[in-house]
């Protein structure tokens, strides 16, 4: 270690760190878990609110598209604010907006209370996961510390689905947004009294404005074009539209960065081959994994019969393999192997889990098939999501920890998007193409639930095979964009701008 950090630990060591973890990790559960329990609780909300058809989908999407598009300016926020002062707004936000949504008495303020929580919760993940960055220093304590949040990170959205299960079957839908209040109000305060920022981090440049306009406009506009081309097509004229438009967006977001003196988003934070490798492997990963959680839950509710708490159950072996492939393997082998040898195998043994889920059939054995198949995706993404999380910042200057994190969601998010929607395209397409090719032949009413059924399982395998690829080429990614060593075995970045108490985030420690 140079004698530029020597005197680092001290100011960092924090001895509370791990007091602040807790809080950390149960706002990132809270934001996780609200992208997926809403799901289940939307037909008795669409019901009792009155929301057609047409709009229940903006429930979701709303969320999607103000935490998606919103996300890099929370991450510079954070950065200026101050990454504990803005963490606390998001949670009180999150908390206000959360209470919105549960006393909801019509369309119109259920889907602008998601979007509020959408807006919040941009400013609130980005500040939790560069908290950890600049707090967690230690290439071993750094380990322990994301191998936890990149537990929460993966499995949250499993969580969600068995607790909007017993919420909805229990109590009331309108409980899944009143949970976030205790989760909230306790992290809130907890944060508050025990999170002390390390001195030194914030950049406080002017805001980039046209950066903020263009990037916002630009991943809502892809994020939308996406949730809309699975429900209008991928030819329909809007759906053209809005990919033409994000393109645009985009591009002139990339060039605006290129020009101003203090930019949204500085070009370096996504340039850098580790990075860089980071974002577009996780991005892809996270596609599978949303079209997985889509297929599964549909095809154990509607095939098999399953009750939604009982759907929320049979994803406990993901949640468990994810678990133990993020707290176990990853946190031990972190310090000891390069990150790509471990995400790289690890995408490759979510694809060996996802390969065995295309031999899904309408009686197929949960024991037998899903439980085995479940287990090796959450050990695989577990042990993969892990040093991912920590590579997100790796090499990044203190003072950009708050947009470098906001990158990790980003990629996430936008993956979400598309997962969802081009896997659903897929299955939808499969599914279509058997019933042409079969239903002639169902002459009787069971006869016909049964090809129903099947060219649904049809629609799931043909989607999930994609998926396989898209694993496949998450872990190719990884294995080669991805060269950084072992942490401890490299030379601290050079001291500079921003050089001191934040160093040690320099070390080819990941940070997700």
């Amino acid at each position: 270690m140079s004698k530029t950090t020597a005197s680092a630990p001290p100011a960092q060591a924090d001895p509370s760190r791990w007091k602040a973890l807790v809080f950390i990790a149960l706002a990132q559960l809270m934001v996780v878990l609200d992208a997926t329990i809403v799901n289940i609780a939307l037909p008795s909300a669409q019901q009792d609110l009155g929301i057609s058809d047409g709009n229940r989908q903006w429930v979701i999407t709303a969320y999607a598209l103000a935490f998606g598009g919103l996300l890099l300016f929370g991450g510079r926020v954070a950065d200026l604010w101050g990454r504990k002062r803005t963490f606390v707004v998001g949670l009180i936000g999150f908390a206000a907006a959360s209470a919105l949504g549960g006393a909801a008495t019509g369309e119109a303020t259920m889907l602008g209370a998601r979007a509020l929580q959408g807006a919040f919760g941009a400013l609130l993940a980005p500040a939790a996961l560069s908290l950890l960055a600049v707090m967690f220093t230690d290439a071993k304590e750094r380990a322990k510390a994301f191998g936890i949040y990149g537990a929460i990170a993966g499995g949250g959205g499993a969580v969600g689905l068995i607790l909007g299960g017993f919420l909805t079957e229990y109590l009331n839908w309108r409980w899944t947004f009143f949970v976030n209040i205790p989760f909230a109000v306790v992290a809130a305060l907890g944060a508050y009294f025990v999170i002390r920022e390390p001195a030194g981090g914030r950049n406080r440049s002017p805001l980039d404005v046209p950066g903020v306009v263009l990037s916002t406009l630009g991943l809502v506009s892809l994020v939308y074009g996406f949730t809309r081309a699975e429900s209008d097509g991928w030819s329909d004229p809007v759906t053209i539209g809005l990919f033409v438009g994000a393109a645009v967006l985009l591009g002139a977001f990339v060039f605006t960065e290129s020009r101003v003196k203090s930019p949204l988003l500085p070009l370096r934070v996504v340039t850098d081959r580790n990075r860089g490798g980071v974002y577009l492997s996780l991005g892809l990963a996270v596609i599978a994994m949303f079209g997985l959680f889509l297929f599964l839950t549909y095809y154990l509710q509607v095939v098999k019969g399953y009750s939604p708490v009982k759907t929320g159950f049979a994803f406990l072996p993901m949640i468990a393999g994810m678990i133990t492939g993020s707290t176990q393997i990853g946190t031990r082998l972190m310090t000891r192997v390069p990150p790509r040898f471990l995400m790289g195998p690890g995408f490759l043994t979510a694809a060996l889990g996802m390969l065995l889920l295309t031999q899904l059939e309408i009686g197929s054995s949960y024991a037998g098939l899903i439980l085995p198949a479940q287990l090796l995706l959450g050990l695989g993404m577990g042990t993969a999501f892990m040093p991912a999380m920590s590579l997100a910042t790796h090499g990044v200057d203190p003072r950009d920890a708050g947009v470098a994190s906001a990158m990790v969601n980003t990629s996430q998010q936008v993956g979400g998007a598309i997962g969802t929607a081009l896997l659903n395209t897929i299955a939808a397409s499969a599914t279509t193409a058997y019933l042409v090719d079969h239903a002639a032949g169902a002459t009787t009413p069971a006869a016909q639930k049964l090809v129903q059924l099947q060219a649904m399982v049809e629609g799931y395998s043909a989607a999930i095979w994609w998926a396989v690829g898209i694993l496949a080429a998450s872990a190719a990614i990884a294995l080669t964009l991805i060269n950084t060593g072992k942490p401890g075995t490299g030379a601290v970045a050079a001291s500079g701008s921003g050089a001191g108490a934040d160093d040690e985030v320099k070390i080819p420690v990941i940070a997700h």
